[in-house]
């Protein structure tokens, strides 16, 4: 038998001090809330719990003299093509906790990301690209169901249709699902400041709606998932859309789990359970089985909101996502959300993380396609997430045949997250997906605010730059539009179904 336990013989990162650079202030002690570190007063040093450590960095961001430095620990096991360092890792984390490996923040795996074999397209000579410092760019996105044709009065200036109750974009990003208790009210306080101040929309979560953020109703998409915590008709009215979660990118086909620890005097109120309760969703809605079971309860929301509000409804994107996205349209959905593979920004067991569901590029494709196919486009909105990083591949997913996105994981950068992948231990160094009354108080949110704004900003100028030499002056016109798009180091087979062609053609 190993003297010590695997996980305390062989840790995965280790601590590097410079004791001559150390005036052994005990900030990195104050700050590590893994307990990697602490100060030693016979020895007048701070010392490490290497095997406490996830990489989280806290401790460097902090010293005032650039002492530490968190670097991978050289000294691992003896991994092989097929037994891998993290593979013999997880068989001692099971081997002691019999327990499934929890993780988070999304897949880590190399999966192929289908944004980066495409290729947009730019004007030469006799179709001349637009300077959008000069030329209108429009960006404006709206979400709902449209109708096949418009037809006007006898003026021939009044529109005579009816279109439903649309959400208006000021760029086609909205800020994801993260709900009160996966991360802390700062951050979604911060979500919903700059949503309302650049013009989109941020989406509460399964958690219900904080009383705090009510004032940011008409920016807010609340969501109904299948454990219904925080639901009633005021949560409904206080909101912009609703949103019927069937799954999500970080665990398709499962619900989710708050644990008690973690459900303070707020998050209780707020989710309507008692203080100290688990919160459980429950994998299936147990009022849905079929695509009637999903109609009934659309129409209940809608009647309950007396038609004011679109309804979305949003799936993992698995297999066969493009006959489900068909049935949500058919159910009277007005938008589909699909979460891709690389989706996630909360705890997941790692197994499911890893090896359930398909790219939200080729996700995009198939549904886009089917609902043309079946002349259902017009009727239902398109809403991609799972994996963002940025304007570029926004503009892809566009072109791909999505109406808007969703990033969540960028939100969490952007609030300090340095991806140490801890969401689920709720001790979050950073502040972000602890509800700990002394960690979450490290998350400001009016800097986060601002750091979110920035970002859609700089989004928005990268977005029309890209249209702008696509001698495109509104989104709307690359919407679904492929042939703006090419395929570099793609098969055939991938190229037909994301309906690309390859380069050079």
């Amino acid at each position: 038998m190993l003297f010590k336990k695997p996980q305390v013989a062989f840790y995965p990162f280790m601590v590097l001090r410079d004791d001559e650079k150390c005036i052994r202030c005990k900030s990195c002690v104050d700050q590590c809330s893994f307990d990697a570190t602490y100060y030693d007063k016979d020895l007048d040093k701070i010392l490490n719990h290497n095997e406490n450590c996830v990489n989280c960095k806290r401790c460097e961001a902090f010293c005032p003299t650039d002492a530490i430095k968190v670097v991978k620990n050289p000294s691992t096991f003896h991994p092989d093509a097929n037994w891998t360092e993290e593979a013999i890792r997880d068989i001692h984390t099971e081997m002691l906790t019999g327990a499934v490996i929890l993780t988070s923040t999304g897949n880590d795996k190399p999966i192929k990301n289908y944004f980066d074999h495409l290729l947009l397209d730019a004007c030469q000579v006799t179709n001349p690209p637009i300077d959008p410092l000069r030329e209108p760019m429009e960006l404006k996105t709206f979400i709902g169901r449209k109708t096949d044709k418009v037809e006007f009065e006898e003026d021939g200036v009044t529109i005579k249709t009816k279109i439903g109750k649309q959400l208006e974009l000021e760029i086609p990003v909205m800020f994801s699902a993260m709900s009160y208790g996966s991360i802390n009210l700062n951050l979604q306080k911060a979500m919903a400041r700059a949503a309302k101040e650049f013009g989109t929309f941020w989406n509460t979560g399964e958690g219900g709606l904080h009383k705090s953020l009510r004032d940011y109703k008409d920016c807010t998409v609340v969501q109904v998932a299948s454990g219904r915590f925080g639901v009633d008709l005021e949560y409904l009215e206080n909101s912009a859309a609703i949103e019927i979660k069937i799954g999500q990118g970080a665990k398709p086909g499962i619900g989710g789990h708050l644990p008690g620890e973690k459900v303070n005097e707020g998050i209780a109120e707020t989710r309507m359970i008692p203080v100290g309760a688990d919160a459980i969703s429950p994998a299936p809605h147990h009022d849905i089985y079929s695509i009637e079971d999903l109609r009934q309860l659309i129409y209940a929301l809608k009647e309950a909101t007396n038609y004011e509000k679109p309804v979305f409804v949003k799936i993992a994107a698995v297999h066969n996502v493009a006959a489900i996205a068909c049935g949500i349209a058919h159910a009277g959905a007005d938008a589909i959300v699909i979460d891709g593979v690389r989706g996630g920004t909360g705890a997941t067991p790692k197994s499911l993380r890893d090896h359930v569901g398909i790219p939200i590029e080729l996700a995009i494709a198939a549904v886009d396609d089917r609902l043309r196919k079946e002349g259902l486009r017009n009727e239902v909105s398109l809403i991609a997430a799972g994996g963002f990083r940025s304007a570029v591949d926004v503009l892809k997913a566009i072109a791909l045949g999505a109406d808007a996105v969703y990033i969540g994981t960028v939100a969490k950068l952007a609030a300090g997250c340095t991806q140490c992948q801890q969401c689920h231990t709720g001790r979050c160094a950073w502040g972000i997906t602890t509800n700990d009354p002394k960690l979450a108080k490290r998350l400001n949110p009016d800097i986060v605010a601002e750091n979110l704004y920035n970002i859609l900003r700089a989004w928005a100028h990268d977005i029309k730059e890209l249209l702008g030499a696509m001698g495109i002056n509104a989104i709307e016109s690359i919407k679904g539009n492929r042939l703006r798009l090419r395929s570099w180091g793609l098969t055939e087979q991938e190229n037909k179904i994301l309906g690309v062609l390859p380069a050079g053609m």
